[in-house]
């Protein structure tokens, strides 16, 4: 397993070993002793989610204020998103700030947003699906929205949207 910090280095990239023959691939998606080491939390994850969207759909920004305050674990099966993670912790010293990746389900990366973080993706691909662990239940009405556009954060989606 390879672990990249990003710009805001809370948010981090796991790339899974990959083992690959005539017959196909296998790799472990998820090792809760590997996360724990590489994020340093031992938050545990309490509901999985899948999501399916076409060539196009932003979605999000979402996330729960505490004490529902959702971490996630974000993968690719099918696709391609630009997933990004916007620090929302009034003390951080990167609150406002955000990050971006690529994830496809060709490279099969997880990313890592912890609490505190608002969570949104534009789908590449013409269909993408995402599978997310979260570490709390969805809880409506704990759940807030960020605009996608939102100017004081701008962020820099690949392509223009017609949202």
């Amino acid at each position: 397993m390879k672990i990249t910090p990003l710009d805001i280095p809370d948010v981090i990239l796991i790339k899974p070993n990959l083992y690959e023959d005539e017959r196909g691939c296998f790799y472990e998606s998820f090792n809760q002793r590997d996360f724990i080491e590489a994020t340093g939390s031992s938050l545990n994850f309490v509901q999985d989610n899948h999501s399916k969207s076409k060539k196009g759909v932003l979605r999000g920004l979402h996330f729960q204020l505490p004490p529902f305050a959702q971490g996630k674990l974000v993968r690719v099966i099918q696709g391609e998103v630009y997933d990004v993670a916007v620090d929302i912790r009034n003390n951080s010293p990167t609150f406002g700030k955000w990050v971006g990746e690529s994830l496809n389900a060709v490279d099969k990366q997880s990313m890592w947003i912890p609490p505190g973080f608002a969570h949104g993706f534009l789908t590449l691909s013409g269909t993408a699906e995402l599978l997310y662990k979260t570490t709390d239940y969805y809880s409506s009405e704990y759940e807030k929205c960020i605009i996608w556009n939102d100017p004081q954060i701008n962020i820099s989606w690949p392509y223009k949207t017609d949202l």
